[in-house]
């Protein structure tokens, strides 16, 4: 595609040879002729002097570039769509693979693809141009909405509701039962029935081996636009808002409410029963014991505010000092005390100076 193409489509400022021919995309380190790259982080700028790129998306203010530069006013964004520009997803073509099991009471759309051996269980409503790409299995009384894309090894549970634009990746589980257990006289467990629903609204991607678990009764919930990363866990009850990030390894114990536009960064972990507010966000390994404000920025266990925790960690990492210092100090008490005690007992006469006067 010539570059001239891609600045159309992307609505971008050309500098530089319309002309060029661009195949691909990549990293500015490792990019080679023909690729288009991006920059967006100071850090990457010395390479600029060594890239191979053809051509660079880069904002408006960006100065000294030395090969072709698209400018755009979000170069992370444009970059994005240049992918899909210069490397379309594949085609699918709708139809229902022999192997594939479907009840006779699943209503499905037009345009669907059901891959190998997947099931559809009864009742089951999937939207229009949806895939189901291969042992995927939809429980009973699912309703699915349109443009779902469900990679191998996914499951929908019972009664769960997902809307449009829905992706799930390999191996995610909607609707798995909560971890609901009561404890009997003797102190063993009684599994309680999970007779609650998991809901996916729009637009929400899922990626692999994470779980969104069904709540004991009423519904867990995750909002509008929102994207859980590798093995997340979200427990039965959980409300997450729209167009929140839920980084891997997140862990939200049961009745967590999270709102909207929040980040919690990799193996971030709450407590139950807590609220954390619209546009927080918690970096790497909080721990979440309490209600977050909304707009916090937080760190740490348990978490708090992060610059308190850099305050706090900077004190931590001069214990060892601090101590040697502290140990230092007492044996200077000590020996005062000790060298006091001898005079007294020398027949020296002590006085006690009077206060003075504020």
């Amino acid at each position: 595609m010539k570059l001239h193409e891609i600045a159309a489509k992307l609505r971008c400022k050309l500098e530089g040879d319309p002309n060029l021919e661009i195949k691909g995309v990549a990293g500015i380190e490792d990019a080679k002729p023909g690729d288009l790259t991006f920059l967006t982080n100071r850090k990457y700028r010395s390479a600029l002097r060594t890239t191979r790129a053809s051509a660079i998306l880069v904002s408006p203010s960006e100065p000294g570039i030395p090969i072709a530069a698209l400018r755009s006013s979000n170069p992370y964004l444009d970059f994005a769509r240049a992918i899909e520009l210069l490397h379309p997803a594949p085609s699918i073509i709708p139809g229902i693979h022999p192997t594939a099991v479907i009840s006779a009471s699943a209503k499905i759309g037009d345009g669907v693809y059901i891959g190998p051996y997947c099931f559809v269980d009864g009742h089951v409503e999937i939207g229009r141009l949806s895939v189901l790409h291969s042992f995927v299995s939809i429980y009973r009384g699912a309703k699915i909405g349109d443009y779902f894309f469900a990679h191998s090894h996914c499951v929908v549970r019972e009664y769960c509701r997902i809307g449009d634009f829905v992706i799930l990746q390999n191996g995610v589980v909607v609707g798995s039962d909560g971890f609901g257990f009561a404890r009997r006289d003797d102190g063993s467990w009684y599994k309680m029935s999970q007779v609650g629903i998991a809901v996916i609204e729009d637009h929400v991607e899922i990626q692999a081996h994470s779980a969104v678990d069904r709540a004991t009764v009423g519904e867990t919930r995750i909002g509008r636009g929102t994207k859980l990363d590798n093995m997340v866990q979200v427990g039965h009850a959980c409300k997450v808002g729209d167009d929140t990030l839920l980084c891997g390894q997140v862990g939200l114990a049961g009745t967590t409410k999270v709102g909207n536009k929040c980040i919690l960064a990799g193996q971030v972990g709450s407590a139950g029963h807590l609220t954390i507010g619209d546009g927080a966000t918690l970096t790497a390994q909080s721990g979440v014991p309490g209600d977050v404000p909304a707009g916090a920025l937080y760190s740490g266990y348990p978490a708090m505010d992060n610059l308190a925790w850099r305050k706090s960690i900077a004190v931590f990492n001069r214990l060892p000092e601090l101590q040697k210092e502290l140990r230092e100090l007492r044996a200077e008490v000590a020996s005062l005390h000790s060298a006091g005690k001898t005079r007294n007992s020398a027949g020296v006469r002590t006085r006690n100076k009077p206060a003075r006067k504020r």
